[in-house]
């Protein structure tokens, strides 16, 4: 666990980071925030504590979850090495970490007879097409996404794919509801 004071050296410098990406003035925020730009100030240059009545309102103003500035895990291996997982035509490489809130997967689709059944979930999703061409089945559409394209739309939608004239493969991104209804394991 990290000491208190590193804890608190990290929190400063996400806040006065994301501000300055933001660029926003001490000015900007404080009108985000209803805290004097001298608070905020001092709360960037450690010369007022931390506390919940100052990060609170600096979270919003930012557009950050508290979490975020408060998350002090380790980023030492930053490095994600994907295994391949196989199922049904289909072969999935994971490439955000187990625990990540956004899920990006790479999906390499073979083409296949058989349309597959369109189904719903809560969420969102967006894909890339790497290569090859893919078949995006959305209710009563079919759309062709080319190489070098992407799609997005609301999973309530029914939807599915499938690969067109050969393999293709994709980068997707979705949430947690997305990766329980796309991405199968071995077995699942």
């Amino acid at each position: 666990m990290a000491a208190l004071s590193d804890i608190e050296h990290v929190v400063r410098t996400r806040l006065r980071s994301l501000r300055s990406t933001l660029g926003l003035s001490l000015d900007e925020l404080a009108a985000r925030t209803n805290l004097s730009p001298s608070t905020i100030s001092r709360v960037e240059t450690g010369k007022r504590s931390l506390s919940l009545d100052v990060l609170l309102p600096l979270a919003a103003g930012l557009q950050v979850g508290l979490e975020a500035l408060l998350d002090v895990s380790s980023d030492e291996d930053v490095v994600i090495r994907p295994t391949p997982s196989r199922s049904d035509g289909r072969t999935t490489w994971a490439l955000s970490r187990p625990d990540s809130s956004t899920v990006a997967v790479k999906t390499r689709v073979e083409p296949s007879r058989a349309r597959p059944q369109q189904r719903v979930h809560p969420g969102h999703d967006w894909l890339f097409v790497l290569s090859g061409r893919l078949l995006l089945l959305l209710g009563d559409r079919e759309i062709t996404v080319e190489a070098g394209e992407a799609a997005e739309f609301a999973t309530m939608t029914p939807h599915a794919f499938v690969a067109v004239d050969g393999p293709a493969e994709l980068l997707m991104i979705f949430d947690r509801d997305g990766q329980r209804a796309h991405v199968h394991r071995g077995g699942e």
